[in-house]
């Protein structure tokens, strides 16, 4: 039996108190809902925000079906603390606005929860990645990288992060830590945190951070934070230093190198005096991958670059890049983005700890990135049959 948690199916009372929402919903080709107040409810499709012509009878109307969803996962919303990060019971990701911050009405916003979970194959059908491309992320994941999903909003972050962590062995115990649980992981051994946000008194909140810090006494085999956003980024690089190989989480960045910018900033929020170059350290000594994501004008998402942490120089962090995406512009009929996803030929060192751990490298890779040791073997046997000769 699974320990991961479901989410649950929608039954019909609670599709009918979420009022105009409902068809919504329902609607499988739908990624988000936008409702900016009772009279301007927007979608998005295929990538293409549209406006529909769904209404509330009024303000309160809205507030209600807020309250509704808020309620149905413990969370609340009001003028005290008008700001509400919750989900939908099927697991969509739900954020609430309301008055005083909210200042033209309520704002609700939906994430859409897909209820079959992209595998690998729907992503590289879609475009968003190469055979290639994921066959070096799955081997990274089975050779215990520290990995980065980056990328900015509504990128893609957390399908992939989804799919990246369907690559752990099913005999290791994954630890889940997020604001609002929406990874939908197939592995047995899963445990699920998910952080709580202060009551109407002020108390009773729980952060990340202190749900990464517990979850280190939880015997993990990996952790997976949903999204780094704050000084649990330094629990995180702890962790990953001390011995938790393997972990997954995402960041908002738009380049592999804002990243590293970005995670400092985070580290710098946990409020300890660190000096640059012990943080720039940590980081390096940690992530061992960043896949970055990309949200293209043609509304396509694309992994456009894989890019590798090698180490320090001087003060610096030093990386690579190992798979980078080529534009050579637009299909003029379609509006399409072409272009190509490639190995940039530089070599990655974790390939190497991969033929120590003795994974095997699917085909393709392995002529990508052949084993030196087989290699150098093979160059040694042609020399001395040749002096022989």
């Amino acid at each position: 039996m699974s320990m991961a948690a479901v989410p649950q199916k929608l039954d019909s009372r609670y599709l009918e108190a979420l009022g105009p929402l409902r068809p919504l919903v329902d609607d499988d080709s739908l990624t988000e809902i936008m409702v900016n107040g009772p009279e301007m409810v927007y979608v998005e499709r295929k990538g293409k925000i549209l406006l529909t012509d769904i209404r509330f009878d009024d303000e309160a109307h809205l507030m209600r079906v807020i309250d509704t969803i808020g309620a149905a996962v413990g969370r609340r919303i009001d003028s005290r603390t008008p700001l509400m990060d919750a989900r939908l019971l099927d697991g969509s990701r739900v954020n609430a606005a309301i008055p005083p911050v909210a200042l033209d009405g309520p704002i609700l916003t939906i994430r859409k929860f897909s209820k079959d979970p992209y595998q690998v194959s729907d992503l590289i059908g879609f475009g968003t990645m190469t055979q290639e491309a994921a066959a070096f992320i799955q081997a990274c994941v089975l050779a215990r990288a520290n990995i980065l999903v980056s990328g900015g909003t509504g990128t893609g972050k957390t399908t992939l992060l989804n799919v990246c962590s369907g690559f752990i062995p099913i005999d290791e115990r994954i630890v889940t830590i997020e604001d609002a649980a929406e990874l939908q992981l197939h592995q047995e051994h899963v445990c699920r945190l998910e952080a709580r946000p202060a009551d109407v008194n002020g108390e009773g909140r729980i952060a990340i951070r202190e749900l990464v810090i517990n979850s280190l006494r939880m015997r993990p085999d990996r952790i997976v934070v949903g999204e780094c956003r704050g000084g649990e980024a330094l629990d995180m690089l702890q962790a990953m230093n001390t011995g938790h190989d393997g972990s997954l989480t995402t960041i908002h960045a738009n380049s592999p190198r804002e990243t590293l910018s970005r995670l400092e900033t985070l580290v710098l929020m946990a409020g300890l005096d660190l000096p640059l170059k012990a943080i720039r350290q940590q980081i390096a000594g940690a992530i061992d991958l960043v896949i970055q994501l990309s949200r293209l004008k043609d509304g396509s998402r694309k992994v456009v670059s894989v890019t590798e942490i090698i180490g320090m120089e001087g003060e610096m962090i030093t990386v690579q890049e190992i798979f980078k995406f080529e534009s050579r512009g637009a299909d003029p009929s379609t509006g399409k983005i072409i272009g190509d996803f490639e190995p940039t030929g530089i070599r990655p060192r974790i390939i190497d700890r991969l033929f120590d751990m003795g994974i095997p490298l699917p085909p393709r890779l392995a002529q990508i990135f052949p084993d030196r040791r087989q290699v150098g073997v093979a160059t040694e046997k042609n020399g001395h049959l040749s002096g022989v000769a």
